[in-house]
């Protein structure tokens, strides 16, 4: 889908004038990027970190595919090392979704995650080696009509698990809503989610009337809360994103859950011609492992460093 020429110069204007404010570092060479699909069938929706290669030099990380045909893959395995990656399929046993969009490891629960799809469904998984079995799933509490989330991040603290997700938001008159709860499991395996908070939230970065407030969503070490945001103008581009500090989530001593969003978002990085989609602090880096689903243009990774204190 082309964009007309008047709009295309002004966002083209618009990027680079961004890119001249102290502090905001650009998406940087295109060999920055390490594809991992070729189409709209492998691009990156969501990304767990599943653990580093046995050299240390890699990452292991689960992606979601925002596949919506029966048969179509769900959830590969991505290997990602400096200048390449490798992409394998992983067999999704149980229920099928529809349009996963995050996933998201389960703390202290090893090869467990939490797989959100875009209408707030929630899929508890058991990866081991090529499969991922489906343990038990639960619709996203305090679903709003028309909602629709792409994101998903867990937080632990002193044994107490909350989990943050948001319905994604439309341009300027549909702010993004950030929600909080405590989760915990069922004994047959269920997520169960406590008491909800709501935030709004508007990005700084990308403003464009396609802008996705929040596209995923990833929690530092020490609990600052980073967002990625995008837009998407059509199947064919062009796209543009960003990832931004946007505030900070603590777990009192009881469990419950506060979120502070900042006044301001302050703009760590963007990525123009990209559409990030996926945001995972890395444990024990300062980096950022991203992931893009660039619809017809398919899906690239790369790392940046933006998970430090």
């Amino acid at each position: 889908m082309e964009l007309p020429i008047l709009r295309r110069v002004a966002w083209l204007a618009a990027a680079a004038a961004l890119l001249t404010i102290p502090g905001i570092t650009p998406a940087g060479a295109a060999d920055d990027w390490q594809k991992v699909g070729d189409d709209a069938r492998g691009g990156v929706s969501g990304i767990a970190f599943e653990g580093r290669t046995a050299d240390g030099a890699g990452v292991r990380a689960l992606a979601v595919h925002d596949n919506k045909q029966t048969g179509q893959r769900r959830l590969s395995r991505i290997t990602h090392r400096a200048g390449s990656d490798d992409v394998s399929p992983i067999t999704w046993d149980g229920a099928e979704p529809v349009d996963l969009e995050a996933v998201e490891a389960i703390p202290e629960m090893p090869g467990e995650y939490l797989a959100l799809a875009s209408r707030g469904i929630v899929y508890r998984l058991k990866v081991t080696g090529s499969t991922a079995t489906v343990v038990d799933y639960s619709p996203l509490p305090a679903i709003g009509e028309g909602a629709d989330f792409e994101s998903f991040a867990l937080v632990a603290r002193g044994g107490h698990l909350a989990a943050l997700w948001a319905d994604r938001g439309a341009g300027a008159d549909r702010p993004a809503t950030l929600y909080a709860a405590p989760l915990t499991f069922a004994s047959w395996g269920q997520p169960q989610f406590g008491s909800v908070t709501r935030r709004t939230y508007r990005a700084t970065y990308p403003t464009d009337d396609t802008t996705r407030h929040i596209s995923d969503i990833s929690v530092t070490a020490s609990g600052r809360i980073l967002f990625s945001s995008a837009a998407d103008a059509g199947d064919d581009g062009p796209f543009d994103s960003a990832v931004s500090d946007a505030g900070r989530v603590t777990l009192s001593a009881a469990g419950g859950v506060r979120v502070r969003l900042n006044r301001t978002p302050v703009v760590l990085g963007t990525f123009p011609q990209h559409k990030v989609e996926a945001v995972e602090c890395l444990p024990g880096s300062p980096r950022a492992l991203l992931g893009t689903d660039d619809e017809n243009l398919g899906g690239y990774v790369r790392t940046a460093r933006f998970c430090g204190a």
